[in-house]
């Protein structure tokens, strides 16, 4: 059981893990050991997950997350297994807790009249600075 809040839990059968051989530091024993970890979480058909925080994570624009719906985290950064299980499940947590909480509503405002007074000064004060690199020498 992945424990993500006090609310939200996710089984185990939800869980696809997949070990596969990792590359970078560990000598000749990392040619033979399957020590990175591809964790798979079907996004879209999970019954644990709340119709709200599915939307949320499914309009999520993540490099991770296929077109079937299926979140796929890849952890390779320690050189045993059961580390980087831990790290890959930690790391589902914590995408599934950014969706949890809604996004506040942005309220529309208005650019203040000393705003806009500031804007146009700068405006004019670069064109007088292009305005003066473009000019040719009186003396031709």
């Amino acid at each position: 059981m992945l424990t993500v809040s006090r609310t939200l839990s996710i089984p185990e059968t939800e869980l696809v893990e997949r070990f596969l051989r990792a590359d970078g530091p560990g000598g000749q024993h990392v040619n033979r050991t399957e020590s990175a970890v591809e964790l798979r979480f079907d996004v879209a058909h999970s019954p644990s997950l709340p119709d709200v925080v599915r939307a949320r994570l499914l309009a999520r624009r993540d490099r991770r997350l296929t077109a079937d719906g299926v979140l796929v985290i890849q952890g390779r950064r320690f050189r045993d297994q059961a580390r980087n299980r831990d790290d890959v499940r930690e790391r589902l947590a914590e995408i599934i807790r950014g969706v949890l909480v809604p996004p506040k509503k942005r309220v529309a405002t208005k650019p203040t009249r000393a705003s806009k007074e500031r804007r146009l000064v700068g405006k004019q004060q670069r064109g007088k600075i292009k305005q003066t690199r473009s000019r040719k020498p009186d003396f031709e």
